[in-house]
């Protein structure tokens, strides 16, 4: 299952590079990229923070 989502994020995230040939495009791309990585950013944080993730860093030692 991994694989699978791997290689359809790097298919969908190729997309845009083959079709961005003038400098607006590569501007769009990257700015759409920065709010990607700001979205998956604020996702984890507010995974981490929410509890419901047993890290080790919480566990008590046994």
């Amino acid at each position: 299952m991994q694989k699978v989502t791997l290689g359809l994020l790097v298919f969908l995230a190729g997309l845009p590079v083959l079709d961005a040939n003038d400098p607006e495009d590569w501007h769009r791309l990257r700015v759409g990229g920065l709010i990607c990585a700001g979205v998956l950013c604020a996702l984890g944080i507010i995974i981490l923070m929410s509890g419901k993730c047993k890290c080790k860093f919480r566990q008590k030692p046994g």
